[in-house]
């Protein structure tokens, strides 16, 4: 699951060019749970354009909700990582289907 310190956001780390950020951000022993992620840092997570992650919502292939009257996307932790161990079978399967 996704969490972040109460000092330095997930976003912050992301964007701060370390390759290991994220995985600094994980071990941090003082963590609060995150349940929801914004489009932006699903797009720093997986290093891809935040229109990318909003097509892949709109899609349908990537479950979000919108949240206030703004209507700002969220997405879950747990879902985000579903999609994630998916992405691996669909590749897995892909290479098995198309060998060198």
């Amino acid at each position: 699951m996704f969490t972040h310190s109460r000092r330095t956001s997930l976003g912050q780390l992301l964007t701060c060019g370390k390759q290991d950020a994220f995985f600094a951000f994980m071990g941090n022993h003082h963590q609060v749970t995150t349940r929801f992620i914004t489009l932006a840092d699903v797009a720093n997570i997986l290093n891809i354009a935040p229109a990318q992650v909003y097509a892949l919502v709109r899609s349908g292939d990537l479950p979000a909700i919108k949240i206030g009257v703004r209507g700002q996307w969220r997405v879950e932790a747990t879902e985000l990582e579903k999609y994630i161990s998916n992405q691996y079978q669909r590749t897995a399967e892909f290479l098995k289907s198309h060998p060198r």
